[in-house]
Formats: structure tokens, C-alpha cells, sequence
């Protein structure tokens, strides 16, 4: 480090290369902060690549957090123009090609070596085909099986459009909608094709489940390889020029746009063909969701788009602000599973009178924990295993005879837990735990069920990346980064006692069976009845 050197920053998209501007500074704080207010500056960008062709195949255009870390990258960006311009000098440590050129392209920052990026791109590039030749492959298979269901579909029914959910069942049973299939005997199921032919062979036994797969044509697999976000960055300076070549590369890694625009043929094929009358799906604003509801509106088929789980602050791409066109890429109707998320999506551009509240399938309803002050605390480790890993080495040293801790890894991330004194590994579900004195998560739902629950919750704020916050903007919780966690737990919130079906109240069959049975354009009169 430079003699004049005041502090230091690790800044990329993993822990280990960030640790701390300062001793005295919280840069986990300090990155998630300046991660919320990227928000404007990704929108402008996420808009302006939307105009372009292939862009409906990626995700970071659609400001999809889940999926695409550009946000994160921005963040950084942020902080290090923050740093230069500060009176002290800071030394700053990246090894991430695109985030350091990015960097190097700021007034006040004197940049060094650049880590090589030619390599890196060939490898991800390769990567990428190998990827989407596998797609390819796998999407013909899954045509060949299924193709025959193309013929059995009935025309102008009522469908709702599912993902292939390991809890749902062949009797009808689906892990979005519940028993709506039993309640509403006319409603048709159709699986995305992220459902492998062989879980769809098992779901469509019921007579009335079918696979987009079957309405696939040859000729578009065979071009999945091909498949590919190509952004054209000639409008953006140099430091998002650079950024936006990262998310392309990283995306092009991976089969998601093979899978984007395979399914995007299916769904076109199947909307030509069976012309349905109402068709609902699980909602979450993806690229694939945008082209549906624009391809659905020109047929005349009418749409409802279920958010079925949770929104948040920091879900950014759900809402008509993050759509170039607007309205136009948002389902007729979004119906909301209970009251605590309205609030986001109508700042987000959503009109309150296209939202309608149905009730969750998912979230109301559930066994809950119980609190007790002499219980443990509870660790709900991340699916993201960077994140895990933190939490655990900043739990471990805070478990004694007084604060014994129960872990449990995600049940679809597990991630190895080396049990200790008074830090247990447990695999039971939440609400066949004991008494919690506390409940720490840092991602995923396991939060807001503790909140609901009345249990003192606390949001681990992890280093490197931003955990992404999917409460209610009413039920909000103490955050707390590992420097912190020692004393959160020191000074607890008190217990609190939330009505849970005033937030996520049990499904209302009426208005579901309004939403599939009616036009649209009559469910006003219901929404003012309520």
C-alpha cells in the first residue's frame, strides 16, 4: 500500500476480494446502500438495451436482480467515485477484468494492471455454446416425447401456465395455484418448458396437464446454440460500456437465453394454436412473461399474472417502470396474494385498478414457530453459498451455554455444517423446531415467516454482494452486517404479534373463479365489492 494510502477496498462480486474500506467503516452497509440507489441509473440503461433485438433474450435489461449481479457492479462503481472523491487516498484491490476497466475509466482513480479478460471471454464463451448445444439437445428430446399432446389440447379454455414445482402433483395439485384445478374442474394446466420431459410425462397424467414442449418446432431448436444477448453498447461512456460487456459474457455463459427463446416459440405456437379464453401464471416480470402477455393481448386472450411469493425493494424488475413499453408487457390483471406488496408494485408503475387481491397458495396459511425467551436462535443459512459461509463465521464465535444456536442449510442449496458446542445442525422444518429465542436469515422467505411469527428477526448483511430484501415496506426488520451481529443479538427487538391473514390472506375461490371463468373487463365490479 502507497505510503499516502489512508484505507483500503477490496470491490468485486465475491467476499473474499472486499473486507473493508476502513476498520471503522461498514462496507457491507455502505455497498447494499449504494446498491438501492443504483436503481434510476440501471433503469435508464435496462431501457435503453430493451429497444434492441436480442435483448429480450437476457435478464439484466429486464433489472432482474435474482438473476443478473449489474446492479451489484454499479454499486461498487459508486463507491470507489465516492472514494475519489474524498481528501484521503484509498488503495483499491479488484480482479474482476470488466469491474476494473469499468474503475479505471474514473476522474481520481489511478489504475495499475489490468487483470486479462481475453482468456476469461473465451472461456465463458466456449462455455456458453457447449451450454446451449446441451439445451438444444435436451429441448429436441423433449419435443419427440410430448409432441403428441399438441393434438389432445383443448381450444379456448382456461389455463394457468406453471412451472414443473417438485410439490406439485399429478392429480391436479400445483405448488403456485393450490387445488384451484379441483375447484374449478374446466381449468387446464400448461408446463413451462423449464419442466424436463420426464417430470412432465409424471404431472400430465391427469388428462388435463400439458407441456409447451409438444408445440416446439425442430427448426428453432437447432438454432439454440446461436442463441445469444449481443449488445450493442456504442451509446453507453466507457465505464458502463464495460459493465454491460461483463453481463453479457456472464449471461452467455449459460443456457438461459437458449431456454428464453425456446420457450418463447412454444408459447407463441401454443397461444396461435389453442387460442385459450384466460390464461394465469405465476408472475415475476421475466422476459419470457413479457413476450406472453404481448403476444396474448394481440390474440385477444385475456391474462392474469399471480405474484405468488414475495416483491420487496429490491426486486426491481417487477414493475411496468422496468418495461420499455410499459403496460404493454404487464399481464391485464396482476393479482396480488394479499394487501402487503401493493404498495410496491403501484410506486413501480403498476395501476392500482389492475390489481386485484386473491389470496396466497403459498405463504398464508402456514405452521409457524413459536418464540420463547430462553430458546436458541435459529440460522437460516443462505442458498447463495458465499453468503452461508459468512454467516456461519460470524455466528459460530457468539454460540455459549446462554445463546446456543440451531442451523439449517436451504433445503435446495445444502451447504456442510460442522457442528460445535451449542451450534447444532438441523434439518427439521420451521415449525417442528422448538421455541426460537431469535431468527437470523440474510435471503428467501424463511424472514418473513419469522417476522409473521412474532420471533425477533434479524437480516444478516453479508460482504460482496447485496442479499436481497423481500419484505414488505410494513414489516420491516433489523439489519445487521457480521461487525454488528454480536450486538443485535445483545438488544433484540421485542417480540411482535402480526395478523398474519391480514397480510397474506387464504385464497378467495370466488375471485379466483371470477379471474378464470370471466372476462377481465367484469372483475372491476368484484374488486369494489370487496
Amino acid at each position: 500500500m502507497p505510503a499516502d494510502a489512508k484505507s483500503y477496498c477490496w470491490a468485486g462480486p465475491h467476499e473474499d476480494l472486499n473486507c473493508g474500506i476502513a476498520a471503522t467503516e461498514n462496507l457491507a452497509l455502505r455497498l447494499e446502500a449504494a446498491f438501492t440507489g443504483i436503481y434510476e441509473q440501471w433503469r435508464r440503461i435496462a431501457l435503453t438495451l430493451q429497444t434492441q433485438p436480442s435483448s429480450e433474450l437476457a435478464h439484466m435489461p429486464t433489472m432482474s436482480t435474482y438473476a443478473s449481479d449489474f446492479g451489484v457492479m454499479l454499486a461498487w462503481v459508486k463507491i470507489v467515485k465516492e472514494l475519489g472523491a474524498a481528501p484521503e487516498t484509498t488503495m483499491v484491490f479488484c480482479s474482476d477484468p470488466w469491474l476494473f476497466r469499468a474503475l479505471a475509466t474514473l476522474s481520481k482513480v489511478t489504475p495499475v494492471k489490468a487483470p486479462s479478460i481475453r482468456l476469461k471471454q473465451l472461456k465463458l464463451s466456449i462455455r456458453g455454446f457447449i451450454a446451449r448445444s446441451w439445451v438444444a439437445l435436451r429441448m429436441i428430446s423433449a419435443r419427440f416425447r410430448l409432441g403428441a399432446q399438441k393434438s389432445q389440447a383443448p381450444e379456448s379454455a382456461n389455463w394457468i401456465l406453471v412451472y414443473g414445482h417438485p410439490n406439485s402433483t399429478s392429480d391436479g395439485y400445483d405448488a403456485y395455484f393450490g387445488n384451484l384445478m379441483h375447484d374449478i374442474p374446466s381449468l387446464q394446466r400448461i408446463m413451462h418448458t423449464d419442466c424436463g420431459f420426464h417430470r412432465a410425462e409424471v404431472l400430465c397424467r391427469d388428462s388435463r396437464s400439458f407441456s409447451l414442449h409438444a408445440w416446439g418446432r425442430y427448426s428453432t431448436a437447432a438454432k439454440l446454440p446461436f442463441a445469444k444477448w449481443r449488445p450493442d453498447v456504442a451509446m453507453f461512456d466507457n465505464a458502463i460500456a464495460s459493465l454491460v460487456r461483463r453481463a453479457a459474457a456472464i449471461e452467455g455463459s449459460g443456457g438461459s437465453a437458449a431456454m428464453t427463446k425456446w420457450q418463447m416459440s412454444c408459447q407463441a405456437s401454443w397461444l396461435d394454436t389453442t387460442r385459450p379464453q384466460n390464461v394465469n401464471w405465476p408472475w415475476e416480470n421475466h422476459p419470457w412473461e413479457r413476450h406472453f402477455s404481448r403476444r396474448a393481448r394481440s390474440i385477444g386472450t385475456k391474462t392474469g399474472g399471480y405474484q405468488h411469493t414475495v416483491v420487496g425493494r429490491h426486486m426491481y424488475n417487477q414493475g411496468a417502470d422496468a418495461n420499455a413499453d410499459n403496460l404493454k408487457s404487464l399481464p391485464d390483471k396482476i393479482i396480488l396474494n394479499g394487501p402487503a406488496y401493493r404498495r410496491d408494485l403501484v410506486s413501480r408503475g403498476v395501476p392500482e385498478n389492475q390489481c386485484v387481491e386473491a389470496g396466497s397458495h403459498r405463504i398464508g396459511g402456514k405452521n409457524l414457530p413459536i418464540y420463547a425467551n430462553d430458546g436458541p436462535v435459529f440460522l437460516a443459512l443462505s442458498n447463495n453459498p458465499s453468503f452461508a459461509r459468512q454467516m456461519i463465521e460470524a455466528a459460530r464465535p457468539l454460540a455459549n451455554a446462554q445463546t446456543p444456536f440451531l442451523v439449517k442449510d436451504h433445503p435446495l442449496s445444502p451447504y456442510p455444517v460442522d457442528e460445535s458446542a451449542y451450534f447444532e445442525h438441523t434439518r427439521l422444518p420451521l415449525d417442528q423446531l422448538p421455541p426460537l429465542r431469535a431468527l437470523i436469515y440474510c435471503t428467501g422467505t424463511t424472514g418473513l415467516e419469522g417476522f409473521i411469527a412474532g420471533i425477533p428477526t434479524l437480516r444478516f448483511i453479508p460482504n460482496g454482494g447485496v442479499a436481497l430484501d423481500i419484505l414488505p415496506p410494513q414489516m420491516q426488520v433489523m439489519s445487521a452486517s457480521a461487525y454488528e451481529l454480536a450486538t443485535a443479538l445483545k438488544n433484540l427487538p421485542d417480540p411482535g404479534n402480526q395478523n398474519e391473514t391480514s397480510l397474506f390472506p387464504p385464497p378467495n375461490i370466488k375471485i379466483w373463479r371470477e379471474l378464470l371463468e370471466t372476462e377481465t373487463s367484469k372483475i372491476g365490479s368484484l374488486i369494489d365489492e370487496k
